[in-house]
């Protein structure tokens, strides 16, 4: 496997980012090293907050959520998936599977030993952060799905149709545009610049080109007895579950219905809906950190 790294001098000053980077290396099966990037603020004792982010998009999108939450008094950790943000980047698209992401994040995992997590996890932050749920149910305290699911072969919104062709086709994925496009606000210059800033050319993009279609949305598709086999471990998690999709989103939308109907900790729960695009960090972060903040709180009485 040969990876790419982004030269650390592309994350300079970035608006509103101003914390330390900090590396952890997972190795995958065949044996090549990969350096993993993740934020992690906060005093160590403090309530846990693993924020995942997905496609395209890197921790990022979570900084003011991470703000937030630290004046609140948590401990905060963000990492970036291999093949965005800081992290290394492997240049195969051959080389990015869904089992490889969810070996590598729960790689990650284990050496932080992260334990009492509150999840929130949007895109495939949810496709892969919900498969850390199910191979570590007791990791977790709770969970905040919004925006993602975990498909098993079923059909998908036209509109995640369109977005798969889209990105199999452009010439150049505008990984920053995108972002903009699909928050809700108008992102600025040095916002959309600093989602470009993990990608110096195409080369660095294969990861970002080859997740939509690993989404499994056929039965054909790889990981579908995977997620299945995760789905009846989610069944049965008992603490709290809460779905907080946005009302703007068309890829996603109606998703929540699922996680509510079938996870016994989404069972008499106050779900939320809030305000965005599919990117909602960018259009609801303090709505996002205050039902955090609350969810820790709640699953301090399990």
């Amino acid at each position: 496997m040969i990876v790419l790294r982004t030269p650390d001098e592309r994350f300079d000053n970035l608006q509103d980012f101003a914390f330390a980077p900090h590396y952890a290396t997972v190795r995958d099966a065949d044996g090549t090293e990969l350096r993993l990037h993740y934020v992690d603020e906060g005093p160590r004792d403090a309530p846990l907050v693993l924020l995942m982010h997905g496609e395209p998009s890197w921790c990022y999108l979570y900084r003011h959520i991470i703000t937030d939450l630290l004046a609140r008094g948590h401990r905060v950790v963000a990492p970036d998936l291999i093949g965005f943000g800081r992290s290394d980047k492997p240049s195969l698209r051959t080389d990015y599977t869904y089992e490889r992401h969810v070996a590598w994040m729960s790689a990650w995992l284990e050496t932080l030993d992260l334990r009492h997590i509150t999840l929130f996890c949007q895109d495939w932050g949810g496709l892969i952060g919900l498969r850390l749920v199910a191979a570590y149910p007791q990791r977790f305290a709770s969970v905040v799905v919004a925006n993602t699911g975990l498909p098993v072969g079923s059909a998908v919104s036209p509109a995640f149709g369109m977005w798969l062709e889209y990105s199999q086709n452009v010439p150049v994925l505008e990984i920053g545009a995108l972002l903009s496009r699909g928050s809700a606000r108008e992102l600025t210059a040095a916002e959309i610049a600093a989602y470009d800033a993990p990608f110096p050319d195409e080369t660095y993009k294969e990861g970002a080109r080859q997740f939509p279609t690993l989404v499994p949305i056929t039965a054909a598709h790889g990981s579908v007895p995977e997620n299945k086999a995760a789905w009846r471990v989610l069944e049965a998690f008992d603490k709290p579950f809460i779905t907080a999709f946005s009302d703007g989103d068309p890829v996603t939308a109606g998703g929540h219905a699922v996680f509510q109907a079938r996870v016994k900790g989404a069972q008499g729960r106050a779900h939320r809906t809030l305000a965005g695009g599919h990117f909602l960090q960018e259009d609801s972060p303090r709505e996002i950190a205050a039902l955090l903040d609350a969810v820790v709180k709640e699953s301090a009485l399990f």
